[in-house]
């Protein structure tokens, strides 16, 4: 019989945490069950940047996740503290997400990336996304400062590598469908491997298989009209698979279900992400420029805050737009500092000398009104304020319906650029009740025993909007409590 101590649904960084944490506290046999075959397997975290959000109070504190940083005059890694994730976390929900989650998260956010970096993940500084040079001095902003060597791919291969040294086993291509239990307790699963029913039996089973975002009936059930023809970034396996096997049971629905995070993607993208380019199809350098919609209006202050507090909830903004499509304008000056991915083969880009040269090929938009609306911008911004893109510098527009607050610079300088955009769905906010010890919760708010949730299945943590790199912690924080208490309940 397959019986096992702990089995984890799920081989992304929640699910690969959990089972390492289980093996740390004594779980002798352990089983990961993965849906997607060993090459596409890894889950969202396989097409992340690999950034995690973490308080740290200095240089010190960092040099302790990477003991080789060295500390330099020309290099500022700032710091930041508990209470600047607690207030980040308030802010970008609106004050909306659960308190006692999100005081586990920060708490546990430096432990946790101190943890996977004694247990063999590299990290290293990110560089050119996260900091820029001001005055000779490099300054990284925006509560992101390391990112794991060799980003996403990085992460899942190092964390598998990691987990399999461990001894613990991975099941690729077995789809977990039903949860098996007796007396409401949680005693196994049934999954399907090559069309045949497999049998899983343990006492302690953790789902940490991502939410519902490659689902399209889901989105449009849960998102609403629109949403089932947005393009998926990440993998087409989270299709909300262990939230159907845990409402079975009657688990406690919890979070904003109408809620994701969700970007500016490339406009002619395909239906969902390929692993050879990833992240290259988002596109969310635009505070350095303006975006437009069809009918060649601006409908976003894409100043309104760091970039890492508004790119999760500006690509929900283009599915109510016409076409659900946009373009995102820039001129010479602000070039060199969009992201990478906005030099790949692939990106929807058009390029002109002139203004009017430029809006007259981008497809779908009313060129007259866009011409109108990029002219219009350029006399209200304000030139006495200095451009400063390490902080909310306040230059700014005056005057326009809506304004751009920060980083408002005149578009003037040819040659001009224009990239073509729509949505992209990263992952849904929407997941399980779970308690301190991420037990999941039925609808009388009572553990289901047995049953345990990490990552994007943890309902109550993000609404409206994500501060950047706190996905891959939330997964690490509450993979790591899952596995823990799984493992402790043997």
């Amino acid at each position: 019989m397959n019986i096992y101590d702990v089995i984890v649904v799920g081989s992304g960084n929640a699910a690969l945490c959990a089972a390492l944490s289980a093996k740390d506290h004594g779980a002798k046999n352990i089983l990961i069950i993965e849906k997607a075959e060993k090459k596409e397997a890894g889950g969202n975290s396989r097409y992340t940047n690999g950034s995690y959000r973490f308080a740290y109070k200095n240089f010190s504190e960092l040099k302790k996740i990477i003991p080789s940083l060295k500390k330099t005059k020309k290099i500022d890694y700032g710091k930041y503290t508990k209470k600047n994730f607690y207030n980040d976390m308030i802010k970008v929900t609106k004050n909306q997400t659960d308190k006692i989650l999100t005081k586990k998260l920060v708490e546990h956010s430096f432990n946790v990336i101190h943890w996977l970096s004694k247990s063999g993940l590299k990290f290293v500084p990110i560089k050119g996304k996260q900091s820029f040079v001001v005055n000779g001095i490099t300054k990284y902003w925006g509560g992101l400062t390391l990112e794991v060597k060799g980003q996403g791919e990085g992460l899942v291969k190092s964390l598998t590598s990691i987990v399999k040294k461990r001894g613990i086993k991975i099941n690729y291509g077995t789809a977990a469908k039903e949860l098996i239990t007796i007396n409401g307790e949680v005693k196994g699963l049934k999954a399907i491997k090559n069309k045949r029913l497999k049998i899983f039996y343990s006492n302690n089973v953790i789902l940490a298989c991502g939410g519902f975002e490659a689902d399209a009936k889901m989105r449009k059930k849960y998102l609403g009209k629109g949403w089932e023809n947005v393009k998926v970034r990440g993998t087409k396996h989270n299709t909300g698979d262990g939230l159907k096997m845990s409402f079975k049971l009657g688990a406690d629905p919890y979070g904003e279900w109408k809620g994701c995070h969700a970007v500016f993607h490339d406009l002619n993208g395909p239906k969902f992400s390929d692993l050879k380019i990833a992240a290259k199809y988002r596109k969310i350098s635009y505070p350095w420029g303006i975006v437009i919609n069809a009918n060649g209006q601006r409908f976003v202050d894409e100043g309104e805050d760091l970039r890492n507090y508004t790119y999760a909830k500006f690509g929900r903004e283009v599915v109510k737009q016409p076409k659900q499509l946009a373009w995102q304008i820039f001129d010479k000056k602000v070039r060199p500092m969009l992201y990478k991915e906005y030099d790949v083969k692939s990106a929807t880009m058009v390029k002109a000398n002139t203004l009017k040269s430029l809006v007259k090929k981008l497809k779908g938009v009313n060129s007259k009104k866009a011409i109108k609306t990029i002219l219009e911008y350029n006399s209200k911004v304000n030139i006495k304020i200095k451009f400063d893109p390490t902080k909310k510098d306040g230059k700014k527009t005056n005057g326009l319906k809506i304004n751009k607050t920060n980083w408002a610079n005149k578009i003037d300088t040819p040659p001009y650029y224009g990239y073509g955009v729509t949505c992209g769905i990263t992952f849904t906010y929407g997941g399980l009740k779970v308690n301190e010890k991420c037990q999941v919760l039925n609808k009388s708010k009572k553990p289901i025993s047995g049953l345990y949730a990490a990552g994007e299945m943890v309902g109550g943590i993000f609404y409206n909007n994500y501060p950047g790199g706190s996905g891959l912690t939330s997964g690490s924080v509450f993979g790591r409590i899952a596995g823990k208490n799984a493992a402790s309940k043997n």
